[in-house]
């Protein structure tokens, strides 16, 4: 597996939120087309637990704010960072389907060539084709769990192979079906975003 670098500017996505950069070729010269790999940052949603329910004046009194669950939680990037710097996520996804996004990057900039050529104005952005074909690559990748046969230490992920899934009412009971690793609550995997700059 390649070597991971980390850059994480306060990019903007369409007002959504920060997203953390993981770029597949960070030390590019002024003037070369680097594919960015990220994530848009919003918060993982922390369930409320019930409140219980006691006889007036009777039981031990509890501490309200344990109760009805922390307001701390994890981010998507926060997530992200983790899974990279554990498993190399993004960065085993860029080198492995290189071929496929160099491919996704020549249709997107042919059809752009093409509509210019038949009379029509291009787009603000001559890669769009191509970066949203990259996201539903990586989609593809973890839903289709070929990021498992990479040979990843800890890879397929043990919660995976035990079923927990945030997704169901009981996301660790023993009945759940394996799931695909990366893919608990959605979150991360539908936050994902590429861009070329």
């Amino acid at each position: 597996m390649a070597g991971q670098d980390f850059d994480v500017p306060d990019a903007q996505a369409d007002g959504s939120g920060d997203i953390p950069v993981i770029q597949a070729n960070p030390t590019s010269a002024p003037g070369r087309l680097t594919l960015n790999l990220g994530i848009v940052d919003v918060p993982y949603a922390n369930p409320k637990k019930p409140k219980k329910k006691g006889k007036k004046g009777k039981g031990k009194k509890t501490n309200r704010a344990k109760e009805e669950g922390s307001t701390v939680t994890k981010t998507t990037a926060e997530v992200a960072e983790i899974l990279e710097a554990k498993y190399g996520v993004m960065d085993t996804f860029a080198f492995a389907r290189l071929p496929d996004i160099a491919a996704k990057l020549e249709d997107s900039i042919a059809g752009q060539l093409e509509t210019m050529m038949m009379g029509g104005h291009a787009s603000g952005n001559p890669f769009a084709s191509a970066e949203s074909a990259i996201e539903t690559m990586f989609r593809d990748f973890l839903f289709k769990q070929q990021i498992e046969s990479f040979g990843i230490a800890g890879v397929p992920t043990a919660a995976a192979l035990r079923g927990v899934n945030h997704r169901l009412k009981h996301p660790y009971a023993k009945g759940n079906p394996r799931r695909p690793s990366f893919i608990d609550t959605g979150l991360y995997m539908a936050h994902f975003k590429a861009w070329f700059s």
